[in-house]
């Protein structure tokens, strides 16, 4: 006879914040069999009957009913919650950046460490098939030793008005540039400087450009370059790795493998541009929850650490002191 062990509780899972991210990180959730929760300030009925989640009137409310936060909020408040959160005995999903400054991020990481509860930053670019095929194929030697790296990310300014104050969202480099300055370090390892440039339209301060140059410690030199358009701006993001064995180049905005009908491009066009479209691929976003809900049931790693996490914030804000300084900033 053998025996086998009855099938784990579904995770009781907490999302707080109930905008745009936590659309995309919902479907993830459900596809692990969670029991899904909510509370937000604005938006959390919606969200409920979206998705068939608990509306929770106040954050102790929620923490008493959960297992596993999600911080879906906006990006000031993300360090405060978080501890709250750990706290309350929680382990948490933070969408990237942890928090906006460096201390606040290493706070979270050695809070979470100190308590024994899991901190995992939802980078979630680290799951998309064509940096993933990347990071396999650099660290497998295909291209030889890295030299020179570049990364563009464009898409619509987002539509909530709080991202164009950087106080609040850090602003491109720490919303939007912060995933390929992650996918630089992840390729290329730690940074030792950094320089910055950024670029407002007079027009409309929502409409910027910025570029961000690493060097790293390897020797390697990382460019960065993100773009926050007018209404309409389509998403796009592509890569450039050369190294001294080879070169390997994705543009998302080229052959994806997957051709559209005019109905099916209509509906890919008509998103608001903010976020990539991913109705060609596995979803990157469902990918990070099942991979952190496994390790958490298996006690084992993700591919994005708390540690990885607080260090994108740290080399995003020497971005940003690059920019206020017009010096390079030493990591």
């Amino acid at each position: 006879m053998t025996s086998t062990s009855p099938p784990a509780a579904p995770l009781r899972v907490g999302v707080i914040g109930t905008g745009g991210i936590s659309r995309a990180h919902a479907p993830g959730w459900i596809e692990t069999g969670s029991d899904l929760h909510c509370y937000s300030l604005e938006g959390a009925q919606e969200f409920a009957e979206q998705f068939g989640a608990t509306v929770h009137a106040s954050l102790e409310d929620l923490f008493a009913a959960v297992d596993v936060v999600d911080v879906c909020t906006p990006t000031a408040v993300h360090a405060e919650i978080v501890h709250q959160a750990l706290d309350a005995g929680k382990d948490v999903v933070c969408e990237k950046p942890l928090a906006l400054t460096t201390e606040d991020a290493r706070a979270v990481v050695e809070h979470a460490e100190r308590v024994g509860r899991s901190l995992f930053p939802a980078h979630v670019v680290r799951y998309f098939p064509q940096y993933a095929a990347a990071h396999r194929a650099v660290g497998s030697g295909s291209i030889g030793q890295l030299a020179v790296l570049r990364f563009e990310r464009t898409g619509s300014f987002p539509t909530q008005p709080w991202f164009a104050d950087e106080s609040q969202s850090g602003g491109i480099v720490m919303d939007q540039m912060i995933h390929d300055i992650d996918q630089a370090i992840w390729l290329a390892g730690p940074v030792e400087r950094v320089y910055a440039q950024q670029s407002v339209s007079t027009a409309a301060d929502t409409v910027r450009t910025a570029h961000a140059v690493l060097t790293h410690t390897s020797g390697a030199i990382s460019h960065c370059r993100g773009l926050w358009g007018p209404p309409g701006t389509r998403f796009r993001y592509t890569f450039d790795l050369a190294g001294d064995g080879g070169r390997l180049q994705y543009d998302s905005a080229g052959d994806p493998g997957v051709v559209f009908d005019e109905v099916a491009t209509t509906t890919q066009r008509s998103g608001d541009g903010f976020l990539p479209d991913v109705s060609g691929m596995r979803s990157p976003y469902a990918e990070e929850i099942l991979e952190f809900a496994a390790a958490l049931r298996a006690d084992g790693p993700t591919r994005v650490s708390a540690a990885d996490g607080a260090y994108a914030v740290e080399v995003s804000r020497a971005a940003l002191e690059s920019l206020r300084t017009g010096r390079s900033i030493t990591c």
